[in-house]
């Protein structure tokens, strides 16, 4: 069995890329995507990322609110 690659998102600033593996998460909102971070160096500065991809209505719908 092979395992697939990992999935990752590229960032260019100013001309420097650098590659960050994205992982998937369940975020406490209940929405569901992917989350990746790290640090990546463009020129003498460095440079701390962080990446959030929410799907886009993944949140569950909420049950009818009761009425008052």
């Amino acid at each position: 069995m092979s395992e697939q690659p990992p999935n990752m998102a590229t960032i260019q600033l100013n001309g420097c890329k650098q590659q960050f593996i994205m992982n998937q998460k369940n975020f406490s909102t209940g929405s569901k995507g992917f989350h990746g971070y790290g640090k990546m160096q463009v020129g003498e500065k460095n440079y701390q990322v962080n990446i959030q991809l929410v799907e886009i209505g993944s949140k569950p719908k909420e049950k009818e609110e009761k009425k008052k």
